[in-house]
């Protein structure tokens, strides 16, 4: 049970016993005290001065003074208007710590629940860029936490390899390549194929200018482009197998994997199974026609096949068209029922996408629901909002976007300058110093993507990301390496710290009960994170806790030269600290470095 939770139940005994008042736990509000005021949490007590029938300062006084007197939690109070904040006994804290270093992870291991994690799902005409990173971030730290709570996850991803954008980069390749390959060019296969897809986009939009300028309207010089009109016909003959088009199509969809595949490595992402459009797209037909003998769906005069929501207030859905081929929605439905398929006992799936699909997968479920799938209920849309950055949004189609390549790059050699402005890289020969930027790198920019709330947009600032400083992945690296120094140190004095008979330690400071009861809520932040599927969670709990840490550390002496109780529990306390953050971190997807 949470702390909270434990104070709400003997403030509702208190209530009972001074005053006769029953309430329930739910109409207590206990929330943490501000930071500008003396105590750890605070009872609003406004909502129940009717009931309590006597002044503030009376009710406050006899709460305080009775939990003071009964509680098990609480060791002092102060009253503050209608706030009445608590103190916490140490020999409480203590024990929680005791029992919170031995069990913190044994509880998961009993779970056995499996579910679908889907992210990334790039397409086949572009590289990645950073659009995708928080989408990867979002859907990897989301597949750890549930991973850390004792889940076999299943990490998936649709690749979209298939459509008229995939054509465009042949046609510009077919067009313009003169045979030239990412090998010859010295470019990752993924940048390479990007490039023809833009370059599609500016001939089309020359041949589209010419056009208009002869008299012809827009609408009609789009059709009568050559390369649009190349880009269809390479579409139709792909669709009937034409065995030169495949080959080609095979060829440079291979080259974009390559560099798909180097990227995640350098991201430190995989996958379980990919799934493709190209052997999906034909999924879900056949559960149509089963939708349409049950007569969930129906057919128009033309053929088309379709499902009126209207009753739920929803609109009317295209499933097949009237020469019927399938829709985006059908070949969804038939994906997520071939994922449950390969993975039958998984309860749930969660699709990490943009918010601007959010209509699309909250029809996906109640389609899936009505043709009667169990867990179409427990099928959750992770939506996310879209990254801008400080001069607008990106356009793939103009090559506006920033490749992650390139951002992971540029960051690793902010990283560099940061870590040699600031003295930090003595004892780092060349290959761990690689390995060093590397992990900062990547600290600074996937905790950046991570702290903001999924459904909030966001701006995309890598010069605050990668400060040293402040609610940042390098801080915390720093907090997590100058915890393991201590560690150390307490090594070489021969402290003995990781058998401490907690007991003997009578009082703590103000300082390590702030530490400890944050660690005592390790569990409850887990679970809260993954039931909101909101990795900002973690972020903003590993950044207090590093916080309340380094208060620690700076105003306290941690070595005093006597190697006693009072030593060895300040540094039992933070080899604890140390080992939560590197388990955090890790669900983040960053990794530690025990020196900075």
């Amino acid at each position: 049970m949470q702390l909270q939770e434990k104070i709400k139940n003997e403030v509702i005994k208190v209530f009972k016993d001074e005053f006769n008042y029953k309430c329930s736990i739910n109409d207590i509000s206990i929330d943490q005290t501000p930071k500008n005021f003396s105590g750890f949490y605070t009872l609003i007590l406004f909502p129940h001065l009717k009931s309590l029938k006597i002044n503030l300062e009376e009710a406050g006084n006899i709460i305080g003074d009775s939990l003071i007197r009964n509680s098990e939690i609480i060791s002092d109070y102060n009253l503050v208007k209608g706030f009445l904040n608590f103190d916490l006994k140490s020999d409480y804290l203590i024990g929680e710590l005791s029992k919170f270093s031995s069990e913190y992870k044994s509880d998961f291991k009993k779970n056995k629940r499996e579910i679908i994690v889907e992210f990334s799902s790039p397409n086949t005409n572009k590289p990645l860029h950073l659009g995708h990173l928080r989408n990867i971030f979002l859907g990897d730290s989301v597949s750890k936490i549930y991973k850390s709570l004792g889940y076999k996850v299943h990490k998936v991803q649709i690749i979209n390899d298939r459509g008229i954008h995939i054509c465009k980069s042949m046609v510009a390749w077919k067009r313009y390549g003169n045979d030239k390959s990412p090998d010859t060019e010295k470019v990752k296969g993924d940048k390479f194929v990007g490039d023809y897809y833009v370059k599609f986009e500016f001939e089309h939009k020359k041949e589209v200018f010419d056009l208009v300028k002869k008299g012809v309207s827009e609408v009609d010089a789009v059709k009568k482009s050559s390369l649009m009109k190349e880009a269809k016909s390479l579409l139709r003959k792909w669709e009937r197998g034409d065995k030169e088009i495949i080959k080609l199509w095979k060829k440079m969809n291979g080259w974009v994997y390559d560099g798909f595949n180097s990227t995640y490595r350098s991201i430190n992402v995989s996958f379980d199974k990919n799934y493709y459009e190209s052997e999906t797209y034909l999924l879900g037909k056949k559960n149509i026609e089963e939708g349409i003998l049950k007569k969930i769906f129906y057919k128009e005069e033309d053929s088309s096949v379709w499902i009126d929501l209207s009753k739920e207030n929803f609109d009317k859905k295209l499933l097949l068209r009237s020469d019927g081929t399938s829709v985006y929605m059908t070949q969804d439905i038939g994906t997520a029922i071939k994922r449950f398929e390969d993975f039958p006992k998984s309860e749930k799936q969660i699709y990490t996408v943009g918010n601007e699909q959010d209509y699309h997968f909250k029809v996906l479920f109640k389609i899936l629901d009505k043709l009667g799938y169990s867990w179409a209920k427990e099928c959750y849309h992770l939506s996310y909002g879209m990254i801008d950055l400080p001069d607008g949004k990106m356009k793939s189609r103009e090559g506006k976007v920033v490749d992650a390549d390139e951002l992971i790059s540029v960051m690793k050699d902010t990283a560099q300058k940061r870590s040699i402005e600031l003295g930090k890289i003595d004892d780092f020969d060349g290959e761990d110093l690689t390995k060093l930027y590397q992990k900062i790198a990547l600290s600074a920019l996937k905790y950046h993507l991570l702290k903001v709330d999924p459904k909030k947009k966001m701006l995309f600032n890598p010069d605050e990301s990668i400060d040293f400083q402040g609610n940042t992945g390098p801080f915390l690296l720093y907090t997590y390496a100058r915890i393991r120094s201590i560690i150390k140190r307490a090594e070489i004095l021969n402290i003995e710290y990781g058998k401490i008979n907690f007991s003997i330690i009578k009082h703590i400071s103000v300082n390590e009960k702030k530490i400890i009861d944050l660690l005592v809520n390790y569990k409850y932040i887990l679970e809260t994170a993954a039931e909101s599927y909101s990795p900002s969670i973690i972020c903003n709990y590993v950044y207090d806790l590093s916080k309340s840490y380094n208060s620690f550390y700076q105003e306290e002496k941690i070595f005093d030269g006597k190697n006693n109780e009072t030593t060895s529990f300040k540094i039992a306390l933070s080899d604890i600290t140390s080992k939560v953050i590197k388990s955090l971190l890790n669900l983040l997807g960053i990794d530690i470095t025990n020196k900075m």
